[in-house]
């Protein structure tokens, strides 16, 4: 069970693969900007944000998968609670049907054995579904947790209220699944264009010899570079932000 999912441990492996390829990344954009091995070598360093950058990475794709298996947990828990099982009893249930679904080693599977212990232990529900939603930091899972406790205080419909929130979160889910797909393609787009500079850069280097040479191993050579190279850094920000969309 993972303790915290806004929190990613590297294995050994993992962080010198991940420095390798920010330090082969920085290295060759030193080399197309500045053409020297001092260029080079000063970009190397980028290994170290790249390292910080790809946690970040692992860590939405990871509650996006958890919050997608979520989805069907919900689904199985409806059923079990529209077939007259206690909500403690729907949990256990829905986590046989997950186990069809996924594998053993699946996030929901893991987090689902875990709530069925903590079941097994007398701890209340509440407790449990207020814990995973504090240490997955998911706003449907929080909702979720919200809803269920406000009203095992009230006394309401507790299944009618699970099944149109599980509905309404399902429902929420699905666009987000939906406007993923829709701007695949659009990312893909937008990593082409993200190394279409150093293609063009490539290209001149190659085929037209000489022809970069003022800009390289002068002074005004070297600023020109350098505020190319920031320019760059600020459109690859701003194609960043444009393609991460919240729902």
């Amino acid at each position: 069970m993972i303790s915290d999912y806004n929190q990613y441990d590297y294995s050994k492996e993992e962080r010198i693969k991940y420095f390798i390829q920010g330090s082969l990344i920085g290295m060759i954009i030193g080399y197309l900007f500045y053409s020297n091995i001092i260029g080079t070598l000063m970009l190397m360093p980028y290994g170290f944000i790249y390292v910080k950058r790809k946690k970040e990475d692992l860590v939405k794709e990871r509650k996006w998968q958890l919050n997608l298996e979520f989805k069907d947990s919900l689904l199985s828990i409806n059923s079990a609670l529209n077939a007259g099982y206690s909500i403690e009893n729907a949990i256990k249930q829905a986590s046989l049907d997950l186990k069809l679904m996924y594998n053993d080693d699946s996030l929901i599977v893991i987090e689902f054995d875990s709530m069925i212990n903590q079941i097994n232990m007398n701890i209340t529900i509440e407790s449990i579904l207020e814990d995973f939603a504090r240490r997955t930091d998911i706003e449907d899972i929080g909702m979720f947790s919200a809803v269920f406790s406000t009203a095992k205080r009230t006394g309401g419909d507790l299944i009618k209220i699970i099944r149109n929130t599980s509905n309404s979160i399902g429902d929420k889910i699905e666009v987000k699944r939906e406007i993923k797909t829709l701007i695949a393609s659009k990312k893909f787009e937008s990593k082409i264009m993200r190394i279409i500079p150093f293609i063009i850069i490539l290209y001149l280097k190659f085929f037209s010899p000489g022809f970069l040479d003022p800009l390289y191993n002068n002074l005004i050579g070297i600023i020109i570079m350098s505020c190319l190279l920031i320019i760059y850094i600020f459109a690859y920000k701003i194609s960043e932000n444009v393609m991460n969309i919240e729902v």
